[in-house]
């Protein structure tokens, strides 16, 4: 029975994760005795995401031995095709910051740079793949991140005041901290402590996903208040979620493409477009706009549209040759 109701669970994450974000923002919309409450929603973005994020890389950290870890080619290649995606849609930005479009381009940006999400090596395991490889790509991947969203945002955020070397390492301070810290924590715990390492995996070793499921119920909530608070044109918030399917269909492709030639391109198609979309939220909704977080949203929809097709043709092919 209670393997049934984690399986349940585990299945509709998304749509349970969505409704109760929903639900709960409406909740404090309109019930007035929950007010008193809203200092603490209020902190979610500042300290309850961050954490959370902290842990949930830490957690899946934990099952990887570093020594084991392997440079593949394509690690390389997608890394820098991932920062010319992101210099190719901050520099117009940077140069034009009166265009049009110029949220819907800062939308597109948080989705290319976020870095490769935590269950991308599960679910590329599932179709098939090589979890090691994508394991280790999905920490090159965070650590390129801790460097290339401060180097980046800079050029297309114009609200703070100060050079581009100082936002640079205001950003750096927050997010460095974020996305290494808990490798390096892994790596500490595993060569210094190896009976608390042992333990950790053994009895956290899925609370990566249940942090998951509650990160999502508040990222959809800060996401639905800014919708609400927007000034923006409802065209644009559409814009934003077409911009997160155009970059999800991109980046899973680019990915199989390139993979295919180095005879990896499910790990490789996964690795590059299953993407850490709670940090992309909290990037957006710190550093940038709080209404961009509509298109790192509609992307953790898209992608996982991707991933259910994926797994279905897979179920389909086993089918076939049995």
């Amino acid at each position: 029975m209670k393997e049934r109701i984690i399986r349940f669970f585990k299945m509709w994450t998304l749509p349970l994760g969505m409704c109760a974000g929903f639900l709960i923002y409406f909740m404090f919309h309109y019930i007035p005795w929950l007010a008193p409450f809203k200092v603490l929603a209020n902190g979610a973005n500042d300290y309850i995401m961050p954490f959370m994020i902290f842990v949930m890389l830490f957690t899946t950290f934990c099952k990887v031995n570093p020594r084991e870890m392997r440079l593949e080619r394509w690690h390389v290649i997608m890394i820098l095709f991932q920062l010319m995606c992101c210099l190719a849609v901050a520099l117009p930005t940077h140069y034009f910051p009166d265009s049009p479009y110029r949220i819907v381009a800062q939308g597109a940006l948080v989705c290319l740079i976020a870095p490769t999400g935590t269950a991308a090596a599960v679910i590329a395991g599932r179709l098939g793949g090589n979890e090691t490889t994508l394991t280790t790509y999905t920490i090159i991947s965070n650590l390129a991140a801790a460097v290339m969203i401060p180097t980046v945002f800079p050029l297309v955020e114009m609200h703070s005041a100060g050079s581009f070397g100082r936002q640079f390492m205001l950003i750096l301070r927050h997010v460095f901290p974020l996305l290494i810290c808990p490798f390096l924590a892994a790596w500490a715990l595993r060569e210094f402590f190896p009976k608390a390492h042992s333990w950790t995996v053994r009895l956290f070793g899925n609370l990566a996903f249940y942090l998951w499921g509650i990160s999502l119920i508040i990222a959809i909530g800060l996401t639905l208040r800014s919708v609400v608070n927007s000034h923006f044109d409802p065209h644009v918030l559409w814009l934003l979620a077409l911009a997160g399917l155009l970059v999800c269909i991109w980046q899973f492709g680019a990915g199989k493409l390139v993979g295919r030639h180095y005879h990896d391109y499910i790990s490789c198609g996964q690795g590059n477009g299953q993407k850490n979309t709670l940090l992309a939220i909290w990037t957006a909704y710190t550093y940038l706009s709080p209404v961009i977080s509509v298109a790192p949203s509609c992307y953790i929809i898209w992608q996982n549209i991707v991933n259910s097709w994926q797994l279905w043709q897979k179920g389909r092919r086993d089918a076939a040759s049995d």
